[in-house]
């Protein structure tokens, strides 16, 4: 990358008295300079995958051109060569959040270049709307197309599929079947969208019209599926529509095979509909519900389906092929070569969401699920193999990070997969989850904390979301072994922990809408804690209010509300010391290294605040127009200053990423423009043991390091 030059933004401390408990004080700036140059390198950590693939689609004509979409982290392309995933959709940034969700994929049949993506998490009223964008260099650049709607990616049966169709005869032809808005058509590839009115279809409201297809043999034969009501089958390109009689109300899948014989999934197994009569054709013996199915493009009777639930059993077949049009069916045994090694094998196929043969290559297949991707060149073999190739892919859903100044770089704490000791390199997948074989395992890790005076002494919190159990576990090695507390409070979900700067068995936790509590023996035993509010609702929560005095032993600090609470009794009971911040519920609190009393505070739009006396008095940092996210890293030579970053805004710089190296008295751009890092970004931590490394969470594009 080449160099670039960032400017800087000076400011200059100015004091004013104190007034009642604290009073925050204002910083007035000078003007600022352009004096400084700071390069940066933004890479992911490689963790592989850990997030849902909800549907791969191979074009037609030209081999190896694949791309996935994701639920939470946006939509990729396969280069074959280096056998790696190229993220398409890393250029939004934190406004545009909401475009990471992959509603939908449609590629045009008949131009390799031309693809479309449908882009949004949520629904709700509180989220942007969704909208389609048009590529036509493979995703590569975009042009955003003249729709909006409610789009869902990452809500109730994203799995299903698929909503945005070209007609392989005429791609000026264009269909979206919307969740919440109906069914949408454009006569001239994307520039123009109207909705079409003469739909008669009620699905379910959620849910919306959950797939179509064209026939590629009758021109004007189309079919959509309204989930919850049926389907519906059009013969003059979608201006008038009829219900095919008996057809199944809750359809997940359709495929179409090239004798014209539709195959479905649904709620109650698999069916397909030939020469106007609907047949069953599930499986006997089937232990589950389907939703991937695939037709071969060269012979129509070989079909392909998946079940679409976890199965927590190393040799559970959960592919079925049929060479007869779904007459009988083969459950495919498979073997594993799985390309990240902490994936257990259980993980393969677990809510499979799609599975395609590729039509370029005899006897490959592809499969999507809920960790990731996976390849198959023979899937006829008695026994298939599978590889997952994760590279490029990384989807976790961050929760905390730990960067301690002594043992590895990083640690991580995510949604849905426990989390990770990075003790290997951060470009090197890592061998095992927290819960290996002799640790336990959480579904998610909510918050990781250590030691500042023996690092290697953490705790970490969590739980399994699946069954409503939440606990904890400490390590004396860094984090490479773990032992579960001995106890802990029942119907509790700890949320956030902090442990005492010198005494590691005693540590604080803030719980979900309950008081928060603490242990002196480790997790022996627990006790309430006083005069702190109750917790935030989680366990969907990132907030950091809680954190231990680097220094002194038994000093706490809380934010909630506009108000600094503060405990020099080991966090027994807390005491409000300072009532004039600004409330906020985005917010971070956390202490400087080194030094005893310092706290800083981040309020988002509210900007970014300092103490040096325990909360007492709080100065506000000007220049600092939003902050979102910040973190301390070890200091650069010749300093006794922590490294500060921030993710937020700075006057003179705009959005981005700064670090300053003076308390914020001068900041430098170390962002690049082109990767924003904003998919949510959750979580921001920087090295304690190399000068200029530093860690961003994000809520669905995995773990990002900068490193100058």
């Amino acid at each position: 990358m080449s160099d670039r030059n960032f400017c800087a933004v000076l400011v200059k401390a100015s004091c004013i008295s104190t007034i009642a408990l604290a009073t925050i004080i204002a910083l007035a700036p000078l003007k600022p300079t352009c004096s400084t140059t700071s390069t940066y390198r933004w890479s992911n950590v490689a963790i592989g995958g850990g997030g849902y693939v909800t549907g791969v689609y191979l074009h037609p004509l030209q081999q190896d051109l694949v791309y996935i979409r994701t639920d939470i982290g946006g939509f990729y392309r396969w280069n074959s060569i280096d056998k790696k995933w190229i993220p398409l959709t890393d250029h939004f940034g934190l406004e545009q959040s909401n475009y990471y969700g992959g509603e939908a994929l449609a590629l045009d049949p008949s131009n390799p270049n031309i693809v479309y993506i449908a882009a949004g998490k949520y629904t709700a009223s509180w989220s942007e709307l969704g909208t389609i964008f048009k590529s036509t260099d493979r995703g590569k650049t975009w042009s955003k197309l003249n729709i909006d709607l409610p789009m869902g990616g990452n809500e109730n049966k994203r799995w299903l599929g698929e909503r945005l169709v070209i007609n392989p005869l005429n791609s000026n032809v264009i269909f979206f079947g919307s969740r919440l808005n109906g069914l949408w058509k454009s006569a001239d590839a994307g520039k123009t969208w109207d909705k079409v009115t003469s739909f008669p279809g009620k699905p379910k409201v959620d849910i919306g019209i959950a797939g179509i297809l064209f026939n590629k043999k009758v021109p004007g034969l189309v079919y959509a599926n309204a989930y919850g009501d049926g389907i519906y089958k059009s013969t003059d390109m979608g201006v008038t529509w009829r219900k095919i009689v008996g057809s199944p109300s809750r359809v997940n899948r359709m495929a179409l095979a090239s004798n014209s014989v539709l195959y479905v999934t649904h709620a109650w197994g698999v069916s397909k509909y030939a020469n106007s009569v609907w047949s069953r054709i599930t499986p006997t013996h089937a232990k589950t519900g389907f939703n991937a199915v695939a037709v071969d493009p060269n012979n129509p009777d070989r079909v392909l389906i998946a079940y679409d639930q976890y199965q927590k059993t190393r040799d559970y077949c959960r592919v079925f092929q049929s060479a007869n049009g779904g007459a009988t069916w083969e459950q495919k045994r498979h073997s594993l070569k799985p390309q990240v090694p902490w994936w257990p094998e259980w993980y393969f196929g677990s809510a499979a969401s799609a599975i395609e043969f590729d039509p370029k290559i005899p006897g490959k297949v592809w499969l999507t699920d809920w960790f990731g991707t996976w390849q198959t060149d023979k899937i006829n073999a008695q026994r298939s193999v599978w590889l997952n190739y994760e590279k490029g892919h990384e989807e976790v859903v961050s929760f905390a990070l730990a960067s301690p100044p002594r043992g590895s770089l990083l640690l991580s704490g995510v949604a849905d997969v426990d989390g990770f000791n990075h003790n290997n390199s951060l470009d090197v997948y890592p061998t095992a989850q927290f819960g290996g074989t002799s640790s336990p395992r959480f579904q998610d890790t909510y918050s990781l904390a250590y030691s500042e005076s023996n690092p290697l002494r953490m705790v970490r919190v969590g739980g399994n979301r699946w069954n409503h159990t939440y606990t904890g576990a400490t390590s004396t090695d860094g984090g490479l072994t773990w032992k579960s507390f001995s106890s802990f409070p029942r119907n509790i979900i700890p949320l956030r922990v902090a442990i005492s700067a010198s005494n590691p068995n005693l540590f604080v936790a803030i719980a979900s809408e309950k008081q928060p509590i603490r242990t002196t023996n480790g997790g022996v035993s627990w006790s309430k804690v006083s005069g702190l509010p109750n917790g935030p609702k989680g366990p969907w929560y990132w907030g950091q209010p809680l954190a231990a005095d680097k220094v002194s032993s038994n000093i706490f600090y809380y934010y909630s509300r506009g108000k600094v609470y503060r405990s020099t009794n080991g966090g027994a009971s807390f005491s409000v010391v300072n009532s004039s911040l600004p409330s906020e519920d985005w917010s971070m609190l956390k202490t400087v290294p080194g030094s005893s009393g310092k706290v800083w505070v981040s309020l988002n739009w509210h900007g970014l605040y300092r103490s040096t006396d325990g909360g007492a008095k709080f100065t506000k940092i000007v220049g600092v127009e939003r902050a979102y996210l910040f973190a301390f890293g070890k200091p650069q030579n010749g300093s006794i200053i922590p490294a500060l970053y921030l993710y937020g805004k700075v006057t003179g710089l705009g959005d981005g990423i700064f670090r300053s190296l003076d308390d914020g008295k001068t900041w430098s751009s170390i962002g690049e423009p082109h990767k924003p890092i904003g998919d949510r970004p959750n979580v921001m931590e920087a090295s304690r043991q190399q000068f200029g490394l530093v860690f961003i969470g994000t809520n669905g594009r995995g773990i990002y390091y900068g490193i100058p």
